[in-house]
């Protein structure tokens, strides 16, 4: 990855200076939006302020690789400002994402501080309204999150760029959505029946992650650059199975990374029940009676010594590295792809670069 990265990134490519343009074009964004709800009042912008809270920070995959998907097809872009805007629409897509599954998932933080639900919960209770806390936080949780899809659809639409492009984009964009959403009732679904084997898990991470991670921001990307059909399947070989090794590496991390790096609790997986690819091959893999105790802690509250138990019953199962190595095949799938793929040799670069990016990450 490195070498082809090295050898074809531009040299004007600054992956930080992109995340701080594209937090520019959402808080901007953000900004017309007080404009336009202050006649609500301070709900209203209660709202938006939690909305800025839920678009700030983050890696920026998803506008980063709509951005080279872009430029992969037309290395020349005529207006910065609206492919950015264009760009800055998937990860409001995201962060409608998140508030939802943190909602649906119980999780008690993002990125460190409290999740959207919890939020809007802690302020009820604290000004002593009437009412459920609880319900407060999830009705607003669940407003916020269609918002934020209504917004990312917006922001899209009113990008700037040509209509005809804008058009071409939005098709990708609105199949996109589809997948999310489809994606995560599929996830609930399968975290309600307690059981998944490794086909059903991929197929979760495929709709619910992988898909509109990096495959179809690449897409969207190019198709706004006028891509063919034959370009845009290019960058799709390129994209699914680097979205996979992403979702994969999250999937680890939710239950070995370091909680002072990731935001969330250790283990926060396990206890949220997740039926991962991790833990469908550790359950397949694991002894009698070291399964049957992973089953029945899944979705249970855990301490930080019953977490390190499931923790310990995984790797000796094997299943960590069995992901881990899966991950390394799926990069390298993506890879060759991206080395056949005819695209400008700038962006070739820099895609290479996101790809070791979104596999071999810390957070």
């Amino acid at each position: 990855m490195s070498e082809l990265a090295s050898d074809n990134a531009p040299a004007d490519w600054d992956d930080a200076a992109f995340r701080a343009r594209i937090r520019a074009v959402l808080d901007g964004f953000l900004d017309e939006q007080v404009t336009r709800l202050a006649p609500l009042g301070d709900d209203a912008a209660r709202l938006v302020a939690e909305a800025r809270t839920c678009v700030s920070g983050g890696k920026r995959f998803r506008a980063a690789f709509c951005y080279w998907g872009y430029r992969a097809i037309q290395p020349d872009v005529a207006d910065e400002t609206a492919l950015l805007r264009a760009c800055a629409a998937l990860e409001l897509l995201h962060a409608s994402a998140l508030v939802h599954d943190d909602l649906m998932d119980s999780s008690d933080t993002r990125r460190g501080r409290p999740a959207t639900h919890r939020a809007f919960e802690a302020e009820h209770r604290q000004t002593g309204w009437t009412g459920d806390p609880g319900q407060y936080g999830a009705a607003a949780a669940i407003l916020l999150g269609d918002l934020l899809l209504g917004w990312a659809g917006d922001m899209l639409r009113q990008c700037g760029l040509p209509r005809a492009q804008v058009d071409a984009g939005l098709s990708v964009f609105e199949l996109c959505r589809t997948e999310v959403i489809a994606g995560q009732f599929l996830d609930v679904s399968v975290q309600a029946r307690a059981h998944a084997d490794v086909d059903t898990a991929m197929t979760v991470l495929r709709y619910k992650s992988a898909k509109y991670s990096i495959e179809r921001p690449l897409e969207i990307g190019a198709a706004l650059a006028g891509a063919t059909p034959e370009q845009g399947d290019e960058l799709s070989r390129f994209g699914l199975p680097l979205g996979e090794a992403f979702q994969l590496r999250d999937d680890l991390l939710g239950v070995f990374g370091d909680p002072a790096l990731t935001g969330k609790p250790a283990g926060d997986d396990l206890v949220e029940g997740k039926r991962t690819v991790l833990v469908a091959l550790a359950l397949a893999a694991a002894g009698p009676t070291d399964a049957e105790r992973l089953e029945a802690s899944l979705g249970s509250p855990l301490d930080e010594a019953a977490v390190e138990d499931l923790r310990r019953i995984i790797h000796a199962s094997g299943a960590d590295a069995q992901v881990e190595q899966v991950i390394g095949s799926l990069a390298e799938t993506a890879l060759r792809a991206l080395a056949g793929a005819s695209m400008d040799e700038g962006a070739r670069g820099v895609l290479a670069q996101l790809a070791s990016a979104a596999t071999q990450r810390t957070v």
